[in-house]
């Protein structure tokens, strides 16, 4: 289709004046000036008015530039007038340099993260533990080891993660903080003490303890029977003979080496009298040189049990007896019928009126399995009224040793365990739950004592073999590091904390090793038992009367049964 004429001046007209005078530019100029049209006179006009505009623009742009450069230089000259130059181009560099706060901030903020993700994991831990069963927190003995171990669990660890925030807090302020930075946020939280020892000393409320007073005739003894079990029985017979003694208001002769133990090597037999300020107790040599101006014989031998046998007493220590020079007048006598499987819970008032006698030497035996007022007798210091920590305890040789050794070997915080291995495998499986543990399930508990007081090491009382304790030592881990497992080494003249034992030869007394392994474990901040020793139950209550105890003192796996029980014979 062709386009008139008519149409191209109509679009001519429309294009814009670039592109008119663009294309004017590109024709011959000689051509241009010689037209002689009235409409490119026109044209022409209008494109001189065109370019005048434009230049007039550029000048007033050109204008504007110079302003603005002046305005740059004046403030420039300014600035040098008000500042140093020395501080602007001092400024100017540290630009160029890192920024130290910047890369503090940043550090931070990664540790406030590590920390927020460990709070976080304790708490998680915390919420799957308020899920354990409640039963775990009986305990047959839990005036000794404590009660409520769940609530002690949960305040311990929110204390921790209450810290723990407080922590994070001063990490993601300290990038802020300057050389006049007061601190605290006026909430009052920065002013209150949250840490809590989850594993702090139990009270023993002495205030409310109730006691008896031993003051007892002179001229009246009662000679102690104590023949069951080890050295641990003995003792714990002893303080309830103690006890008797005092309800009888007899002095108490301390039982032969040739008929009992070497007590006054393992304990201060003078010590308890000057507890007492008075004489309450008397050796066998003693009382023996008192009896030669009178007579030397037992005038009544009262049995407190009288099944399986009577007094616990058999005819071979009936002659030991009689072989230190003893006569024994009458038959042995039981006042009333006691089963040593099932004894009856017995009174004050049971004890006076079954025991009372004129006599002036009377032997009560065994008395290690009574049951009479248990409640006194666990008491701290026990049931007699005295001015010491406990009637009972090491001799001072052993104690100063004991000592020696933690000083060298263990420091100020370590956990003691008492690990029953000997002859303990068919004695604990002959009870319900058994406790007798694997060694694999015992690392495991051991390990979460650990975890819970923060001990540094463990001293390790036991009379296991080798490849037991072995085991045990590369399974006792915590946060990846391995916990030693420390024992008392043998003998090196180069070590000094045994040199006591030596210079006084009872080093090779095991009656002594063993109440030294006791001294450690009762000073020890926090005591793993085994459950069913009566060693254990000495060193619990040393710890009582010492006051030692700790709210995390508890048998191994509490509450737990082993992981596999082998079948009976």
């Amino acid at each position: 289709m062709e386009r008139h004429s008519s149409d191209d001046e109509e679009d001519h007209q429309h294009l814009i004046p670039q592109n008119d005078t663009r294309n004017r530019h590109r024709e011959d100029p000689i051509s241009s000036t010689a037209a002689t049209s009235p409409r490119s006179s026109t044209f022409q006009i209008e494109d001189i008015m065109q370019r005048v505009q434009q230049h007039r623009w550029k000048i007033s742009l050109n204008k504007r530039y110079v302003i603005v450069a002046v305005s740059l230089i004046v403030s420039i000259g300014l600035l040098f007038l008000l500042t140093d130059p020395r501080e602007l181009f001092s400024a100017n560099l540290s630009s160029f340099k890192l920024d130290p706060l910047a890369n503090r901030v940043k550090e931070s903020e990664l540790r406030a993260l590590y920390l927020l993700r460990q709070q976080q994991l304790e708490l998680l831990s915390l919420w799957n533990g308020t899920l354990v069963n409640p039963s775990l927190n009986q305990s047959a003995n839990a005036s000794s080891l404590g009660s409520s171990v769940l609530f002690e669990d949960v305040k311990s660890a929110v204390s921790k993660q209450i810290s723990l925030n407080k922590e994070i807090q001063e990490v993601l302020l300290s990038p802020h903080r300057t050389a006049n930075y007061s601190g605290g946020g006026g909430t009052g939280v920065d002013s209150v003490n949250f840490l809590y020892d989850r594993c702090r000393k139990v009270d023993q409320n002495l205030s409310d303890r109730r006691t008896v007073e031993w003051k007892p005739r002179s001229d009246k003894f009662l000679f102690a029977i104590c023949l069951s079990g080890q050295m641990s029985n003995h003792l714990i017979c002893l303080e309830k003979h103690m006890f008797f003694a005092a309800l009888l208001d007899r002095v108490l002769v301390i039982p032969s080496p040739k008929f009992d133990y070497q007590y006054d090597r393992v304990i201060d037999i003078d010590r308890i009298n000057t507890c007492l300020g008075r004489n309450v107790v008397v050796s066998f040599d003693q009382f023996k040189e008192k009896a030669k101006k009178n007579h030397f014989r037992i005038d009544r031998f009262i049995c407190y049990f009288s099944s399986p046998q009577l007094c616990y007493v058999d005819e071979e220590h009936i002659k030991k007896l009689k072989g230190l020079g003893i006569s024994i007048d009458g038959k042995l006598e039981a006042p009333w019928s006691e089963d040593i499987k099932k004894p009856s819970k017995r009174t004050v008032q049971d004890v006076q009126t079954k025991f009372k006698s004129d006599d002036d030497m009377i032997a009560i035996g065994d008395v290690f399995y009574a049951d009479m007022e248990q409640d006194w007798v666990m008491q701290p210091g026990g049931p007699i009224n005295h001015k010491c920590k406990t009637l009972i305890e090491p001799s001072k040789l052993i104690l100063l040793t004991a000592q020696r050794f933690i000083q060298t070997f263990l420091g100020k915080n370590f956990i003691a365990l008492h690990f029953r291995r000997h002859g303990f495998l068919k004695f604990c499986n002959a009870k319900s739950p058994s406790c007798f543990y694997p060694i694999p399930q015992a690392a495991e508990c051991i390990a979460r004592i650990v975890e819970r007081s923060n001990g540094a090491v463990i001293y390790l009382s036991t009379d296991a073999a080798e490849s037991e304790t072995s085991l045990l030592q590369s399974l006792v881990v915590v946060d990846g590091k391995i916990v030693p497992l420390v024992k008392r080494p043998p003998r090196n003249s180069a070590e000094k904390w045994d040199a006591l034992l030596y210079r006084h030869g009872i080093e090779d007394d095991s009656q002594v090793d063993a109440m030294l392994d006791k001294t450690i474990c009762a000073m020890s901040s926090v005591f793993i038992g085994a459950s069913g020793s009566t060693f254990t139950e000495d060193i619990l209550r040393l710890r009582k009367d010492w006051g030692t105890s700790s709210m995390c003192d508890e048998y191994l796996c509490r509450g737990e049964e082993p992981n596999f029980i082998a079948e009976d014979e």
